[in-house]
């Protein structure tokens, strides 16, 4: 029979108040209290931390704190990947980051979802979703990616865009839904 975390892990229903999961997310709560702790400045503690807390990271990965996520270790960063101030990964499956993606304050990227019928979803069980966001994307502040959604490389989110569903590379995506404002040539300079 499966445990808890290996169902959270395949993307099925479990249980998030296992006991083998609530030490996993109270060790990724004293990493984070201690990388949102930080003295702006101390590039090389950080990245310490954040090598602990993620899966994986790029060379030249950049972060302003305070961060958020669930554990961490399903976490993967690309090279020079940036996170401005107050960002949250639920991460109970994979968010992938690819090479080069910037996001601004306050975006929220949630792999972590919930039944759609009241019967099971009161029974606290949850499940979720891998996110991918690929290469040389752009994220604006405050802007929001679902679970299971995987944004094309060279593509930007605009500030504040609820993003429900996948987007294709080399696109502009705003609103809530988002959907695409326009197509990105990328010989383009952007104003």
């Amino acid at each position: 029979m499966k445990s808890e975390k290996e169902k959270m892990l395949a993307g099925e229903l479990y249980l998030a108040s296992d006991e083998e999961l609530g030490k996993d997310r109270f060790q990724a709560r004293q990493l984070l209290k201690e990388l949102n702790h930080e003295l702006p400045g101390d590039i090389a503690h950080t990245n310490k931390i954040v090598h602990k807390l993620f899966k994986s990271v790029g060379k030249d990965f950049g972060l302003e704190p305070p961060f958020f996520c669930d554990y961490g270790y399903n976490i993967s960063v690309g090279d020079q990947v940036f996170f401005n101030f107050n960002c949250v990964l639920l991460d109970i499956t994979p968010i992938k980051i690819g090479n080069r993606s910037m996001f601004g304050p306050g975006v929220h990227i949630y792999s972590a979802t919930h039944p759609l019928d009241a019967k099971t979803r009161g029974s606290s069980l949850e499940f979720g979703k891998p996110v991918t966001v690929g290469d040389d994307v752009w994220v604006g502040g405050g802007a929001i990616i679902c679970p299971g959604v995987t944004i094309g490389d060279r593509s930007i989110v605009a500030a504040g865009a609820v993003v429900t569903r996948d987007v294709p590379a080399d696109v502009i995506v705003g609103g809530n839904p988002a959907k695409i404002i326009k197509n990105i040539d990328q010989g383009e300079k952007m104003a």
